[in-house]
């Protein structure tokens, strides 16, 4: 099973709430972004298997890069996170590609069990 993951959200915090998680549960954090524009980049340099991407960001929100990096490589699994879950957004993310939706704040059982099934 794949477990290299590219983390991207705006706060440095959030990106260390997801990264303590998934070390914990035995998943590689190969890389982190502060936004979209970044993300996409990052993404292209390390292949990672999963991508964790925040939806509101400055420069590029996280649905615009994610239909960036799916462009590029349709079989990117990416899984939207968002403090909003507004239903509209939601919707948007898995039209637009992504595996699955996590809200924050963060519950660790929840964040691992959509990364294991978007990876299975």
């Amino acid at each position: 099973m794949g477990n290299r993951i590219l983390i991207v959200d705006d706060a440095a915090f959030m990106r260390m709430m997801i990264k303590d998680i998934l070390t914990k549960n035995g998943f590689e954090v190969v890389g982190e972004a502060p936004d979209g524009q970044q993300a996409v980049e990052k993404y292209k340099e390390l292949t990672p298997d999963l991508v964790t991407m925040d939806i509101t960001m400055p420069e590029m929100d996280g649905i615009a890069a994610m239909k960036e990096i799916k462009s590029q490589y349709p079989d990117a699994k990416v899984i939207m996170c968002s403090a909003m879950g507004q239903q509209a957004m939601v919707i948007d993310a898995i039209q637009a590609g992504a595996k699955d939706f996590i809200v924050k704040p963060f519950q660790a059982d929840r964040v691992v069990e959509a990364i294991t099934k978007a990876l299975s």
